[in-house]
This record gives structure tokens, C-alpha cells and sequence, in this order.
């Protein structure tokens, strides 16, 4: 069978990218990596990340779009989740949501892992997760 090595980018729709583009960079500390328009001219995205591009989000508009909040309970996608290095490090993005004033659940350890659980500005579900 062919090998998946990873992931190599998610893709988003919001609702206001003037406001999620600057939301995502801030608080998750991503660069803008670049803008392009959509084949068919009906939107553009633009594409955050680290700037070796080892991980990427790609925020998207859609003239279409109703603005209507997010919700994991409809077909798509549920939520997404960012590895960290430590369960110290998740200490440190605990406290910098918590100075940046994004709304999150408290440091939950579940046996095998640890879990922050937050929302962007449309209501996407984010986490951050360490292992072990």
C-alpha cells in the first residue's frame, strides 16, 4: 500500500478572515505563509503557519458563506487538534490563553495524554495535546 507520511495542512472556512487571519496568527504564534484566490474566483484563502511550512492551516472565505457559527454535531469536520512537546509546555499555552483572553477548558489529564480545549472566532473547536 502507498505511505501517508503526514498531514501536511488543514483548511478552514470563516467567516470574517479579517478578523480569524490576525486571531489564529496571534494567539497560536503562526506566520502568514501566503494569500492566493480560489481556482474558480469565488473566494480566497489565506495559509498560516511555520515558516519552514512543517504545519499549515489555510483559513478560507466564500462569498456563499451565510455566516452561521460552527458546529462540530454537523457532517464535517469535528475539531483540530495541535501536538505539543510536554505536558509543561501545555502549562505555558495554558497561561498564554489565559493572558491572551481566549476562553479554554482547564489542563485535563486523562491517563495517556493532556488536553487544553479552546474555540476560535467562529467557534471551531482547537486543542492542544500532549502524550504520555
Amino acid at each position: 500500500m502507498p505511505e501517508i507520511a503526514m498531514i501536511n495542512h488543514v483548511g478552514v472556512t470563516v467567516t470574517d478572515i479579517e478578523r480569524s487571519t490576525p486571531w489564529y496568527s496571534e494567539v497560536l504564534g503562526f506566520t502568514k505563509l501566503m494569500e492566493a484566490t480560489h481556482p474558480d474566483s469565488s473566494g480566497y484563502v489565506v495559509v498560516l503557519g511555520k515558516p519552514d511550512w512543517s504545519m499549515c492551516i489555510g483559513l478560507h472565505t466564500h462569498p456563499t458563506n451565510q455566516d452561521e457559527p460552527f458546529s462540530e454535531t454537523r457532517t464535517g469536520l469535528d475539531h483540530i487538534s495541535f501536538l505539543v512537546p510536554s505536558r509543561a509546555e501545555l502549562d505555558i499555552w495554558e497561561t498564554r490563553l489565559t493572558d491572551l483572553g481566549v476562553e479554554h477548558s482547564p489542563v485535563d489529564d486523562q491517563g495517556g495524554y493532556s488536553v487544553v480545549v479552546f474555540r476560535d472566532p467562529d467557534n471551531i473547536q482547537l486543542e492542544l495535546i500532549s502524550m504520555g
